[in-house]
């Protein structure tokens, strides 16, 4: 018999379920009223932001309500950001199909990992850190990414083969999670590494920084200003 404990366990695994679902469809919504190039950009933000949030957090706040605020709160740059990764992604399939040299090929296709890597964590990037140009939120995703390849090389296959799977025996759960699946892994993934650069755990990297009580110096001491500059 199931103890009480259980049913809690599937109650919260199914209610997890039903959270990535509705994200996913709030997903395709917007990305279709956006007609790709104005949606996908705002809509793959708002879900990371949304997904990072409860994952490393533990906010779980009203899905639809939430998910349309995150979608709009930093207006074009989402969109700015989904432009660069189209182009890119448009140059490299181009370059893909019209050159022949073995070799050029290859290159191209080292390419197309590299943006899928950026592609993967920019928007968690965006949510989690304030990193403020797109140059730099673009780095920071491909260094997280192949800093952490392992846990990356995981990621994509752990995604490859739920889709595999859902493709082959359940194509409705395709539907149903198609976009939601790779979030919710690369979102385990960027939690681990968040956890690493900060081991406690409680400071919101995402908000405004929590100030810590500051003490006087005692008289006669002198206070020098903490600075950056010279060290590494």
């Amino acid at each position: 018999m199931f103890s009480f404990e259980g049913f809690a366990r599937i109650n919260a695994v199914l209610v997890s379920a039903y959270r990535i679902a509705w994200l996913n469809v709030l997903w395709t919504v917007a990305t279709v009223v956006g007609v790709v190039v104005l949606g996908i950009g705002p809509a793959s933000y708002a879900m990371a932001k949304y997904v990072d949030r409860w994952f490393r957090l533990g906010e779980t706040p009203p899905v639809a309500r939430t998910f349309l605020r995150y979608a709009l709160e930093q207006r074009w740059r989402p969109v700015l950001v989904s432009w660069v990764l189209l182009g890119a992604g448009a140059v490299i399939t181009v370059n893909l199909l019209a050159v022949s040299n073995w070799y050029v090929r290859v290159l191209n296709i080292v390419a197309l990992v590299v943006l899928a890597v950026a592609c993967s964590y920019v928007f968690f990037v965006m949510a989690a850190l304030d990193v403020p140009t797109i140059r730099g939120q673009i780095t920071t995703a491909l260094v997280i990414g192949f800093g952490s390849l392992h846990w990356t090389v995981l990621a994509a296959v752990t995604v490859a083969v739920s889709h595999v799977l859902m493709f082959s025996f359940a194509l409705p759960l395709l539907l149903m999670f198609g976009v939601g699946i790779p979030v919710a892994v690369h979102a385990l993934v960027m939690r681990g590494v968040l956890r690493q650069l900060d081991p406690s755990g409680a400071p919101d990297l995402a908000g405004p920084p929590r100030h810590a009580p500051t003490s006087r110096p005692a008289p006669g001491h002198l206070v020098r200003p903490l600075s950056l500059e010279g060290s590494s």
